[in-house]
């Protein structure tokens, strides 16, 4: 008889970044990085979020975008300082980035600047673009990631401004109603074990201590005259006057 490996744990890591500019290859360069890491499409808490060091001036209108100022990022890392531990992070898995191009773009020539050879991200990374997948799924529509959280209903109260970790972390749940279904609908092995074998047990409702809360005598008034109001709509005796609603509660 022939035995069946376990498939693989599906891995992916939604990603966002932020930067300087709008150009990479204008010089621009990350800011910031937020990854949010799935695991059989559930939410693990194994995630990534790091701000960097520029080493250059951020652009006006992008710090209107993101609020992240020049100040802020002086004591903070370079990229060179964390790219092994990036990498390391994200090797191997689907990366899920809305608007793809910008974000692997960013991401390759901040890679390009190392002093050692390494392959792009987009080569030990298969890549997810959510937006054009949106595209696909409503198609004349606005598919930004505010647009798709009406759509999903998903809720980016505190979006106030961009954040590479909150908008990983939003983007993820619009991917997962994208894609069929959300983190705390979806039953691991074990769970829907569980339930099933719940679902299969006999219960004796004689041994259970249950709380029998009774009708009162206004309550089984209105309900009486519901009943009678029921039966001249049917023009007879609908079911609910079969009932002995005053006996079965008491």
């Amino acid at each position: 008889m022939q035995s069946t490996a376990p498939e693989a744990p599906s891995r992916q890591i939604v990603l966002d970044t932020e930067t300087t500019g709008l150009e990479a290859r204008q010089g621009h360069r990350i800011i910031e990085i937020g990854c949010v890491e799935l695991v059989n499409r559930r939410l693990t808490g194994n995630n990534f979020h790091i701000y960097l060091n520029p080493h250059r001036k951020i652009d006006d209108g992008a710090i209107a975008v993101h609020g992240i100022t020049n100040e802020f990022l002086i004591d903070k890392p370079d990229f060179s300082d964390i790219a092994e531990k990036f990498l390391s992070y994200v090797s191997g898995a689907e990366l899920v980035i809305h608007n793809a191009p910008f974000d692997v773009g960013f991401l390759n020539a901040e890679l390009e600047k190392l002093d050692y050879a390494t392959p792009k991200i987009d080569e030990i990374c298969s890549v997810h673009d959510t937006l054009v997948r949106a595209r696909k799924m409503f198609p004349g529509q606005r598919n930004d990631l505010d647009s798709l959280c009406k759509r999903y209903e998903v809720n980016n109260d505190q979006r106030e401004l961009h954040g590479a970790l909150l908008d990983a972390e939003i983007l993820a749940d619009v991917f997962l109603f994208m894609t069929g279904g959300q983190t705390m609908l979806t039953l691991d092995a074990a769970q829907k074990q569980g339930l099933d074998e719940l679902g299969n047990a006999e219960v004796d409702f004689a041994k259970l201590d249950l709380l029998v809360q009774s009708a009162d005598q206004d309550e089984l008034e209105l309900h009486a005259a519901w009943v009678e109001k029921l039966n001249e709509q049917v023009e007879g005796e609908s079911i609910f006057a079969k009932l002995d609603i005053g006996e079965k509660l008491h």
